[in-house]
Parts: C-alpha cells; structure tokens; sequence
C-alpha cells in the first residue's frame, strides 16, 4: 500500500493567510526552520495506479500539481483518483470538492451523515450526479473503493463541523459525524484518524495493529492558541485531543501495538512545526514522526 499526506495542516494551512504569530512568520521568513504546510488530505493506492482520495482540501488542486502520481496520464482528460472518502464535513476537508468537479467521474464515499451535510449545500450540486455518484457508507462494515483496497469506518470521539454547530452541539460524542478510516491492502493496515477529541479504549481497540496511523496532531497543549494570542478556543471545544498534558495522545497511545505513527492535521499554533523546537525533539523521542506535505508511507 502507498499513502502520500497531500496536506498536513489543519484549517487554514501553514502560515495560515492573515495570521502572524510567530510560527507562521517564520514559515514565510524561514522555510527551512518552519515548513509550509497545506490543509489536511491524504492518498492511498493499492496498485500505485488507482488512487483514493481521502478527504479534499481546499488546497487540493496545488497539492495534485505538487505529487507527480495524481497528475493525468492518459488521454486529454484523465485523473488516478477514482474515489474519495470524507472523515468528516469540516470545511477543510470537503471545500476541494469544488475543485474536482471538471467533469471527471469519481464515486465519493461517506457516512449518511456527513454526506447528508454535503448534500444540503446546493453548491456542491456542481459535482453532477451524472458523473459524480455519492455513496453512503454503514460504521464498521468494511467496503471496498477501489479494487483491492478496503476500507471500514469507525466512530471518533468530536463534534459536528463548525459551520452546523448550534446550542445542541456536543464535544466528544461518538456519531456518524466524525469518523476514522481503516484501511486495507495486500495485508497492510493504515489506521487515518484526522479528527479526535480524546483517545478512548474503544478508539485504541480499533486502530491496535496497524502498521501506520496518521492521527490528529492539531495542538500541543489544550490552550496552543490562547498561549499564542490569536484565539480562545481550546484544543477540546474545536474537537481536538492534545498531544501533551492531561489526557495527551502521546501517553494515551503509547501502550497501543503500532507500526509507524505519524501527525497530521497541525495547527499553525502548534510548536512541533519548528524544526528545532524542544517540543519536535520530545515528540520525536516519543516515537512520533511529524508529518508533512508530500511523506509517503510504503507499508
């Protein structure tokens, strides 16, 4: 199996366009220290020809242009993405679906709900249904995307997208909502869980023997964004677990039996994204690769 992170940011990007703390200025200043980073979304191939794209960025046309195996290769028209799969109904994972609507047939794969969300927005009816077949997927039932490769979704710990958030929202409810994907072929296992609000048993049962997992990263501390001055919202109340402090994915995870284990979806407050920061270095100590734009995993 291939899996390349197209994007490995979370909303906004790195630097994100009107912020200038310090991790962000010093991505435009210092590339080298702080590496720019685009909005969430990975492939995966079975074949190395077929590709499935999970969730769509809104970054996802740059992040094509940037990975040689997504360009066209056949033909005047022509794309290896043959499918794509939503964890969720965040704007940064389903905006780039606007980009892909060139007439370019593809199914896209969710769970009832996070496709009914889709669908109540008449925007994306720019994706024909004539050419673009949305198909809603059951929790825990393994399906097949493409052939060869199987995927089965699981319910996260997180809450609704921002933009549905009302006085009924709930932070940390296991729902159709937010959901992880494990995937599957020729014998390998990748555990892709973008979106957690806390690492339960539940959650370590199921993703326990994967040869990878690429895992919410998107703050350090609970308060990343207060300590930086540029926000009120908690790790938590955005739907996000830590990496450190009390109830830190880090420590969480440490006794569950993983391959490779790597971060995505990071925020641009967060202190990992510094090359030579102390907290890369603890991360890294920790057993943990800090993900970016264009890693690929060979399993």
């Amino acid at each position: 199996m291939r899996v390349v992170i197209l994007g490995s940011a979370a909303g906004g990007g790195l630097p994100q366009w009107n912020c200038r703390c310090p991790i962000c200025e010093t991505a435009r200043r210092e590339p080298g220290r702080v590496r720019p980073r685009t909005q969430s979304s990975i492939a995966v191939s079975a074949n190395g020809t077929d590709w499935l794209l999970v969730n769509a960025s809104p970054d996802i046309r740059q992040q094509l242009f940037d990975t040689p195996a997504m360009h066209p290769q056949d033909g005047l028209r022509h794309s290896p993405i043959k499918a794509v799969l939503l964890t969720n109904g965040d704007v940064d994972h389903v905006a780039g679906l606007l980009t892909l609507r060139e007439g370019q047939p593809f199914t896209l794969y969710g769970t009832a709900g996070i496709l009914d969300s889709v669908n109540a927005n008449r925007v994306f009816d720019v994706m024909a249904a004539a050419v673009v077949g949305r198909e809603p997927v059951a929790m825990e039932r393994r399906f097949e995307p493409l052939p060869g490769l199987a995927v089965t979704l699981f319910p996260v710990p997180g809450k609704v997208p921002l933009w549905l958030e009302d006085e009924t929202m709930q932070i940390g409810a296991e729902t159709e909502t937010t959901v992880g994907a494990m995937i599957e072929a020729n014998g390998r296992r990748l555990a892709y869980v973008p979106g957690c609000a806390r690492v339960t048993d539940t959650l370590k049962g199921q993703i326990a023997g994967a040869d990878a997992l690429l895992f919410d990263g998107t703050v350090y501390y609970d308060d990343d964004m207060i300590r930086a001055g540029v926000g009120v919202k908690t790790g938590w109340r955005m739907g996000h677990v830590p990496m450190r402090g009390e109830n830190g994915s880090v420590d969480a995870l440490g006794d569950v039996a993983i391959g490779r284990r790597v971060f995505v979806h990071i925020n641009n407050t967060n202190p990992v994204l510094i090359e030579d920061s102390p907290e890369r270095a603890e991360i890294e100590a920790a057993g943990w690769t800090v993900g970016h734009d264009g890693l690929e995993l060979s399993l």
